[in-house]
């Protein structure tokens, strides 16, 4: 398969992960939002304000070319996606708050991404780039999205039983798309990808860290509970890799490869930093039970 013909299909394989996601998502989830105000109000501001801050200071600590540096900035505006509440679910985190945060993420990023995504463009491109997110591809994003997640909410509603057997397999095929796209990336580098590697590997790794760390510790500052901490670090910390990775690369948004080396080394890193991060956390949450810490928040389904 030819690398453009793969570029076409971006769009339909991340209409594919957005469709496993709205198999997930009911009504009640949205709902649900005011039974954990605290948690909910510490990750959106995470999520939407000081990750991009935070994302930006390392940009320009590693002195990233523009290209990289507009990558970086769309991997911050990227909301979480599936794998996040996966990990909360393996590693004893609150689930419900989970799949109720990436509802809520997955609708904001649509007016946050694009205005992040053109602010760091005339920041680092330049205000008279034609590259960026103009009108007419905001509402190719608010299709690429909105539309899947629609599709699979409305499928859980009037068929629960089947949607509840597809997600499984929506799940290990994101998982495969996700491998699709970052070896589609590399291929179209070609040797040059180890020069990109070699310039944002840790900054990568770094923003990673911090993104899970921001996620549990700013909880847990508030006294918010353990379960509900570990799952907004998840949230914050595990992004929509495969959403980045097709803004960056579809020749109808963004047409760079280079701007989604970012979200492509994000992509493969995430999960091994992140199951190191859950083994570490899920300790702490047995640790606390065993020793009578009520102070941790039961799992609410």
């Amino acid at each position: 398969m030819s690398n453009d013909t793969v570029l076409i299909l971006f769009p339909i394989a991340v209409g594919i992960v957005m469709l496993g996601l709205g198999l997930t998502l009911t009504l009640d989830d949205f709902r649900r939002v005011v039974r954990f105000p605290k948690a909910m109000v510490v990750c959106l501001v995470s999520q939407m304000l000081i990750l991009p801050a935070i994302c930006l200071g390392l940009v320009v600590a590693f002195d990233l070319r523009p290209e990289l540096a507009v990558g970086m900035m769309l991997l911050a505006a990227s909301p979480g996606g599936s794998t996040a509440s996966l990990y909360s679910h393996l590693f004893k985190g609150d689930l419900a708050l989970n799949i109720s945060l990436t509802a809520v993420n997955s609708v904001l990023a649509l007016f946050t991404l694009p205005v992040i995504v053109n602010l760091s463009v005339a920041g680092f491109v330049g205000s008279d780039s034609s590259i960026g997110l103009q009108f007419d591809k905001v509402i190719q994003v608010f299709a690429l999205v909105l539309i899947p997640i629609a599709i699979g909410m409305a499928i859980r509603a009037r068929f629960t039983n089947a949607a509840t057997r597809m997600e499984r397999a929506v799940k290990i095929l994101s998982v495969v798309v996700l491998i699709l796209m970052i070896s589609s990336v590399i291929a179209g580098l070609g040797e040059e990808v180890f020069d990109i590697l070699g310039e944002i590997i840790v900054a990568v790794v770094a923003f990673n860290l911090i993104s899970m760390g921001l996620g549990y510790f700013g909880p847990r500052l508030l006294r918010v509970g353990e379960r509900e901490s570990i799952a907004s670090a998840f949230e914050i910390g595990l992004h929509n890799a495969s959403l980045a990775i097709t803004i960056g690369m579809s020749p109808t948004l963004l047409d760079n490869s280079t701007m989604a080396m970012p979200s492509v080394t994000y992509g493969f890193v995430m999960f091994f930093t992140a199951a190191v991060f859950g083994v570490v956390v899920s300790r702490r949450v047995r640790a606390g039970t065993a020793t009578g810490d009520f102070s941790v928040a039961p799992t609410r389904v």
